[in-house]
């Protein structure tokens, strides 16, 4: 069916015209509207609906979970629609305040949310000073079921394990502190028995991000490596997904899940450049000149061993790349200490510093270790978002060490600028080795993931491509285009990794456009889609 609506356009003419010059006529512009078709469901059941997965599954934003962004999440976006057509009450693990953070026993274990703070994140606190964070996993858990079971921080294979969210367990790392507020008198209880344990009729199920995540937030240090991909169910991506699945649909359940986006397109890694040292920094500027003096004496060994890609060398005019420690580089640590401490000019060198000649070679000793596996960063390198506060500060602990070893307390201070003098650690940066081990992850796990889904009969939404999309161009929804730039993209929340309200909203028009195309229901047909403008991008820091 459709209705015509007439919008009634008048001209007026200046000047003097005859009355009846079509200037004067009255026009009449018709517009066709289409009625919509109504919401219908389809074959899906949504009577009682139960979210599985993470941070993105549980509100999580700028860097912290609290209520304001809880009734933002995901998972109650799409809720909210499903009543529509049958669903039900749909339960949150709600945290005390908008402050965000946790405490276990009034000692704070998670620090409060990011806010802006005019020129990029903040601490909450450095903007409205000293709060008590009211979250607290002993004294006031809530009181479920909860139908949204998003823990932030698990992997795929938590949500298989019992005692994750058992408050006894958390101090020896086996535990979730955001899984034990859900648990109640059944500590012991797994994610996975949680929510079969409510018969859902429809799930949704988002994990696997952090299998990846961590290793890539972590620099890829290795203290948090990247989940393997074949296991059996609690050990492998796999086998853990497959149970994970299996058992959602065991009881005839229907379902939607979501594959994984390539982590390292996300603000979190593209916002710190690898070039940040600006030469007019009145703190870096005028250190330039010692510094490739420095430098200098370095370079040349790197010539004389045959390596001279690594040399160091600072702009003044203009921006300089940072100074990283690369682990996939020989480590020439006593090629460098041997050919310093033979060089007949080199103990007049250290006497530069104001050293006796005779430190000559505990100074070619510490100048072989530090810059044993060290190059200046390139722009294929990735610098997580943390780095940002820590470029150009003196390292603590360096220069302590740099005292103990024999040197005086103001040069061991030059010997420590992080990323200029003391090259960045591995966990502030992801090299390009680092960064392909994430994507063949990445693609093994979303092909375990649409392989699944498509035995199970579930829809799948490729978040891996949305994020692409976000990142190249930005997408466009009604009058907003979204992007991955953080603060002004509104896709991604001020810690670089998780959706804002807006983005929860995207990503709920993209699992609504895959159960549609599964299930037959008509969300975007009929209109039901979001309006992700009526969502915000930023909570003030006064929110309480």
């Amino acid at each position: 069916m459709k209705k015509i609506k007439y919008i009634v356009l008048s001209s007026l003419v200046l000047g003097f015209v005859a009355c009846n010059d079509p200037e004067d006529v009255l026009l009449e512009e018709p517009i066709v509207v289409e009625d919509l078709p109504e919401l219908t469901a389809g074959s899906a059941d949504f009577s009682n609906y139960v979210s599985l997965g993470n941070s993105l599954t549980a509100g999580f934003t700028d860097g912290a979970l609290f209520q304001a962004g809880q009734t933002y999440s995901l998972p109650n976006i799409l809720s909210q629609k499903f009543t529509l057509v049958g669903g039900g009450d749909f339960t949150q693990p709600l945290t005390s305040d908008n402050l965000g953070g946790l405490a276990a026993a009034g000692d704070r274990i998670q620090g409060p949310r990011l806010v802006f703070g005019g020129a990029g994140p903040v601490p909450l606190e450095s903007v409205i000073g000293p709060v008590t964070v009211g979250t607290d996993i002993v004294l006031n858990n809530p009181t479920g079921p909860f139908n949204n079971l998003g823990v932030p921080g698990a992997k795929s294979f938590h949500l298989l394990a019992p005692g994750y969210g058992n408050l006894g367990n958390v101090s020896l790392g086996l535990a979730n502190p955001y899984f034990v507020r859900m648990t109640g008198s059944t500590p012991e209880i797994s994610v996975l028995e949680m929510a079969v344990s409510q018969s859902p009729s429809f799930f949704s199920l988002w994990i696997g991000n952090n299998d990846v995540l961590g290793y890539a937030t972590t620099g890829g240090d290795g203290t948090n490596p990247i989940t393997p991909v074949s296991g059996a169910p609690g050990v492998g991506f796999d086998g853990s997904y497959g149970a994970l699945v299996a058992t959602l649909t065991a009881g005839g359940a229907q379902g939607v899940v979501a594959n994984i986006p390539n982590v390292t397109s996300i603000p979190h890694f593209t916002t710190v450049p690898h070039n940040p040292l600006d030469p007019t920094n009145p703190d870096f500027g005028p250190q330039i000149a010692t510094l490739n003096g420095i430098f200098g004496q370095l370079n040349q060994v790197y010539v004389f061993l045959g390596v001279p890609e690594r040399s160091i060398e600072f702009s003044t005019t203009a921006a300089s790349e940072v100074v990283i420690r690369d682990e996939t580089l020989t480590d020439l640590s006593a090629q460098i200490t041997g050919v310093l401490s033979a060089s007949p000019t080199f103990p007049a060198f250290v006497q530069s510093f104001g050293l006796p000649a005779q430190a000559a070679p505990l100074v070619a000793t510490l100048l072989g270790n530090t810059y044993g596996q060290t190059r200046e960063a390139t722009a294929d390198d990735l610098f997580v978002l943390p780095s940002s506060s820590i470029i150009g500060t003196v390292n603590v602990e360096s220069v302590g060490a740099l005292m103990n070893a024999g040197l005086p307390e103001e040069l061991a201070g030059q010997f420590s600028v992080e990323g200029i003098s003391l090259p960045l650690e591995d966990k502030w940066v992801l090299i390009p080795s680092e960064q392909e081990e994430i994507a063949v992850a990445t693609e093994a796990f979303n092909q375990i993931i649409a392989t699944v889904a498509s035995q199970a009969g579930l829809a799948l939404v490729d978040a891996n491509t949305l994020l692409d999309q976000l990142a190249n161009g930005g997408i466009t929804s009604g009058d907003f285009t979204l992007t991955a730039n953080l603060v002004t993209g509104s896709a991604f929340s001020l810690d670089g990794i998780h959706p804002t309200a807006r983005g929860y909203a995207l990503l709920a028009n993209e699992f609504m456009k895959a159960i549609d195309a599964t299930y037959g229901s008509n969300f975007e047909a009929s209109g039901n889609l979001v309006n992700v403008g009526n969502y915000p991008t930023n909570f003030s820091p006064t929110l309480q």
